[in-house]
């Protein structure tokens, strides 16, 4: 029998976050300001499990650019210790239509940044590039909702009711694909809450999540996608 697509999104997902560099690989992420690390350095002394890569962001401080390291272990605890993604049923009523409207409604794309705090922060925000919103309809309520670019592809960062007591605490993520002809126009799009995924700060401590703003918390359950991280003998993100 041929597997499901949504079958098939849970392995893919599972072979993600399991690989080289995928979300439980990570290891380390070191910030070293406005000093770019010694790249080449790190990878000539990285073990062979050990993939080094470079990346930045903008000081919350002092508003300029700054450098930092991932370690990504392929042998890594996390991925010896993962058992599973625990994930609801499969429900196609959480496969829903919305309408996303660009920022201008004039097909020039303008930017519009919308601040997120992270969960790494300790409270402060950075202004992430929300394309446009999303306009979707659950329970006869209209919902409009913050989906920021995430390399092209619309990713909604999103909390509901099942927050902390069936999902993972801080909330959970969402790609919303659009169709590559759409570019910047306005036109429909599918929320499918099946495929609502843990982010990758459920599975490695080393990620700087953002959290959801207050237009995207939903005051009712999303009982769709997946819940947690389940890893075996008790292992902790926080304590690895």
């Amino acid at each position: 029998m041929t597997e499901s697509p949504h079958a098939l999104w849970r392995e893919q997902r599972a072979r993600a976050v399991t690989g080289p560099t995928g979300n439980l690989a990570l290891v380390e992420t070191r910030w070293t300001g406005a000093q770019r690390p010694d790249i080449d350095a790190e990878r000539a002394a990285a073990a062979p499990s050990v993939t080094i890569t470079e990346l930045s962001r903008t000081s919350i401080e002092t508003g300029e650019p700054e450098y930092g390291l991932r370690r990504w272990d392929a042998g890594s605890a996390a991925i010896r210790a993962f058992e599973r993604i625990d994930t609801f049923a499969y429900d196609p009523e959480w496969v829903l239509e919305g309408r996303f409207t660009p920022v201008d409604g004039d097909g020039e794309g303008s930017a519009r940044t919308v601040p997120f705090e992270h969960i790494r922060d300790n409270g402060g925000t950075r202004d992430l590039v929300v394309p446009g919103d999303i306009h979707i309809t659950i329970g006869g309520e209209e919902f409009t909702v913050a989906a920021f670019d995430d390399g092209g592809t619309l990713l909604l960062v999103f909390g509901d009711r099942t927050n902390g007591s069936e999902t993972y605490a801080p909330g959970r993520f969402l790609f919303v694909p659009r169709d590559a002809a759409m570019g910047g126009e306005p036109g429909p799009v599918v929320l499918d809450f099946n495929r609502a995924f843990v982010p990758p700060c459920g599975f490695s401590a080393q990620f700087n999540c953002p959290l959801p703003p207050a237009s995207n918390r939903f005051p009712f359950r999303i009982p769709a996608g997946e819940k947690n991280v389940v890893f075996r003998d008790g292992f902790d993100i926080y304590a690895a």
